[in-house]
Parts: structure tokens; C-alpha cells; sequence
């Protein structure tokens, strides 16, 4: 037993061999391709929201197992049709049966799929897609199949789709361009297979985090003339909308599923207060009991991280601008603080805001040795991961998705998912709740589909609460 503490102890003081990540030192531009070993390097985001989590822990495989681009192999189906780019096509019998028990747990879209798949309310849509890429997406994407509608789908980030879904996908005729493991360009690579294909032209666009809206609006401008309408699912891709909306660069309607109460009340609190505690400890073993935390935002996502680490224990402080979160924090029995007033002294720092630079470099280089730090927020820039990509700084990869940054001091923090979405990538989200979620979406493609013309301007819209 104490040989066991004492490799443990080894182990947490950093004694046994790590080994340091490169990175590409520079962007690429979509239409460039590079090298083998470029697309295998860890990339930066050169967009808010896109490229934000890691893996799943649900993906029984490693993007590492096999080191030949996607992109690079001749890939087909049993049935011959090879519209797709995958890491393997092999695993889709394994990707079937984690599809089939997520439609156990997710009971609203297969209610929605039997009651309206008679009247097929999405025929003739053709859907084109940027989401996670997850069993519970697959149910989705499947249950939109079912109602009439054509699908085609990429991932709205770089590590979060599950290798064997996607396959599952494949085998089944979907055309599906995505993997764990992509590069920065890799990632607008697949964006663009989905939606620039000869004799297909997308009226409906399922969006989560804006980055497939952003990539039309920019390269395609004259398909909004066809496109009936937007469904967009994350604060960052809603933001991005209002910003188009109120520029008049809008070209068409948008549901704004993100701010719909079965989405925000529903999957926003509840799925993070069960997946904050997953992630972090599936990382880093850590316990909460006795810990200080502070959690930076005390909207729906940071109300459910506060009430599940209170729950283990843990010492939560808040920091908030708005006033009426503030004082919600306060009426839950937490202390509202500013960052710089506990930043030496906290344990986990967690980021639930969707802005950006909320946590910068001043703060870093003040947080104590071992200090955790992590986000929860959709987009990638809560925390300033550029600024600790510098010379003096020694990036020290520990386990999947966990890094040490070493100061010359010898200080460390432990950063996880390079400043990326926690839940989807360090662990799983509970399905049930992704349940609420789809099926808000497929209502809300489904009311934009159909709605005559004049119900909805070039603007953005809730979804009908009745509904």
C-alpha cells in the first residue's frame, strides 16, 4: 500500500516522463492541403466557436490508431456509395448498437418520430448540418430522415464526434464528413464537402455554434436564396445571428433554439450539472470535498455546475456582471467575488460566460501550483490558451486532454481540453436531456419548413413556446 501512495505521489509531482506537444506554428487556409504530420499536429481555432472539445469518452477508439488521413483513403459502404469521409468504416456495427441504446434514453424524438413520420412534415428538405457528431446526434439526423428531409452533416468542432457512429452513419446512407482527431483544416475541408456538391443544393441549415452559417455566408452567399431558414443551438451561434440581424446581413429566418425553454431550462442546467463532475473526474481524479472553486458566470450552464460541486462539497465562489445572476448566486448561498480577489488562492477554476478572455494571462501567471482550469462555455476563447503558447512556458501532455503549463518557477496549472468544451470533451453528456434538445430542433425545422411565407422575416425567433 505505501509503495502504491508513494508512485502516486511520484506521479502527481511530475516525476515520471511526460511527453511535450508540438504545435503548428502556423494557420492554414482551407483549400491548402498539408502535410501528413501538419493535419496530425494539435491546430488553434481561427474561429469562435469551432474546433472547441475533445473526444467523447463514449469513442472506443483513438484518432492515433491510425495515422492516414481520412481524407486520403478510398472509402465506401456495403452498398457501394462512398459520399462520405470517416475514420472507418469497419467500426459501424459498433456505432449501430450505441445509436440503438441511445434511443432508449431519449424518448421525445422517437415519440416525435412515430407520431409524424406518416405525414412526413420534412419532405423534400434538404438539411445540411454542423453539430456534435454523437449517438444522440445519430438519433436525430435519423429521426429528420424518417420525417422526409435529405441530411448532410459535419462537426461543429475538431474532437468531439465518435468514430463509430459516423460510421454507422455511413453504412446507413448518410452523407456524413467527420472524425475525432481533425486539423483547423481539415474541419472547414469536411464543413465544405457537406455543402458545396454538385446536384444538391441545402434549404434548411441545423447549426451549433454558427460556424456553418458563417462558412456559407462567406463562400456561397447566393444559397441563402433557396434556404429557408436557420436553426441554431448555442449562445455562440445565437450571438453571431443577432450580429448579423442587426448589421441587416440576415438573409433569412432563424430559430433560435438555444434561448427555447426546453432547451436552455433543460439541457443548459441540468446536463452540466451531471457533466461537470464526469469531466473533471475522468481528467484528473480530483476531489471536490474541501476544494475552492470559483465558477465565472452564473447563467444556466454555471447554475448547474455550482449546485452539483456545493452538493460534493466543494467551497463555490461566483464571479457575474449581470445583476440578476449575481443576486440569484448570492439567494443560493454562494459569494460572489471579482476573479483577481480569489484567483490565488482557488483550487478549479471553471468558465460558464461565452464571452471571451475571461480569464487572460494576468491570471494565470497568478494561480496557485496544480490549479485546474477548465471551460464549460461553447465557445473556445473563455480562456486565453494563445497567450501560454509562448517560449518560457513547457507544455507537458499527461493523459488524453489533460496538460501541465510549466512556469520557469516550476508552477504548473493543469489545463484541460486546451481551454475547449469539458463535458463533450472529457467525458459524456447524459442522453435523456440531449432528448429535450433534438427534439426542440427537429420542431424547429420543421415549423421553419413549413411556415408560410410572411410568418417569418429575416430576423430571429424563438421557438413557440406551445409548441
Amino acid at each position: 500500500m505505501r509503495r502504491l501512495v508513494g508512485l502516486r505521489m511520484m506521479e502527481t509531482s511530475g516525476e515520471f516522463q511526460h511527453t511535450k506537444i508540438q504545435f503548428a506554428d502556423q494557420k492554414q487556409e482551407f483549400n491548402k492541403r498539408p502535410s501528413k504530420i501538419g493535419r496530425r499536429s494539435l491546430s488553434r481555432s481561427i474561429s469562435q466557436s469551432s474546433t472547441d472539445s475533445y473526444s467523447s469518452a463514449a469513442s472506443y477508439t483513438d484518432s492515433s490508431d491510425d495515422e492516414t488521413s481520412p481524407r486520403d483513403k478510398q472509402q465506401k459502404n456495403s452498398k457501394g456509395n462512398g459520399d462520405f469521409c470517416i475514420k472507418n468504416i469497419k467500426q459501424a456495427d459498433f456505432g449501430r448498437r450505441e445509436i440503438e441504446i441511445a434511443e432508449q434514453e431519449m424518448p421525445a424524438l422517437m415519440a416525435l418520430r412515430k407520431r409524424a413520420q406518416g405525414e412526413k412534415p420534412l419532405a423534400g428538405a434538404k438539411v445540411v448540418g454542423c453539430t456534435h457528431i454523437t449517438a444522440q446526434t445519430a438519433v436525430l439526423m435519423e429521426t429528420l430522415s424518417a420525417l422526409g428531409a435529405q441530411c448532410r452533416w459535419a462537426a461543429c468542432n475538431i474532437y468531439s464526434t465518435q468514430n463509430e457512429v459516423a460510421a454507422a452513419l455511413a453504412e446507413g446512407g448518410f452523407s456524413v464528413f467527420a472524425w475525432k482527431g481533425e486539423s483547423e483544416d481539415d474541419f472547414w475541408w469536411c464543413i465544405d464537402r457537406c455543402v458545396n456538391v454538385e446536384g444538391w443544393q441545402p434549404n434548411m441549415i441545423l447549426d451549433d455554434g454558427g460556424d456553418l452559417t458563417h462558412w456559407i455566408y462567406k463562400k456561397y452567399p447566393n444559397m441563402f436564396k433557396k434556404i429557408k431558414g436557420i436553426v441554431e443551438e448555442s449562445v455562440t451561434g445565437v450571438h453571431r445571428l443577432y450580429q448579423l440581424s442587426k448589421a441587416g446581413k440576415l438573409c433569412v429566418p432563424a430559430m433560435n433554439v438555444n434561448d427555447s425553454v426546453t432547451k436552455q431550462k433543460f439541457d443548459n442546467l441540468y446536463c452540466c450539472r451531471e457533466s461537470i463532475l464526469d469531466g473533471l473526474k475522468r481528467t484528473t481524479d480530483v476531489m471536490f470535498g474541501g476544494k475552492q472553486v470559483v465558477v465565472c458566470g452564473y447563467g444556466e450552464v454555471g447554475k448547474g455546475c455550482c449546485a452539483a460541486l456545493k452538493a460534493m462539497g466543494s467551497i463555490v465562489y461566483v464571479t457575474e456582471i449581470d445583476p440578476i445572476c449575481a443576486l440569484q448566486a448570492c439567494m443560493d448561498g454562494f459569494r460572489l467575488v471579482k476573479l483577481n480577489e480569489v484567483i490565488r488562492q482557488v483550487d478549479i477554476v471553471i468558465t460558464c460566460t461565452g464571452n471571451k478572455n475571461v480569464v487572460v494571462r494576468e491570471y494565470l501567471d497568478r494561480m496557485k501550483n496544480g490549479c485546474i482550469v477548465c471551460n464549460m462555455g461553447h465557445s473556445n476563447t473563455e480562456i486565453d490558451v494563445t497567450s501560454l503558447r509562448t517560449p518560457e512556458l513547457t507544455w507537458e501532455r499527461v493523459r488524453s486532454q489533460v496538460d501541465h503549463v510549466i512556469w520557469p518557477d516550476g508552477k504548473r496549472i493543469v489545463l484541460l481540453a486546451e481551454g475547449r468544451l469539458l463535458n463533450l470533451s472529457c467525458s459524456t453528456v447524459p442522453t435523456f436531456v440531449l432528448s429535450i434538445t433534438a427534439t426542440t430542433q427537429a420542431l424547429a425545422l420543421i415549423e421553419l419548413y413549413n411556415a408560410p411565407e410572411g410568418r417569418y422575416k429575416q430576423d430571429v425567433y424563438l421557438l413557440p413556446k406551445k409548441m
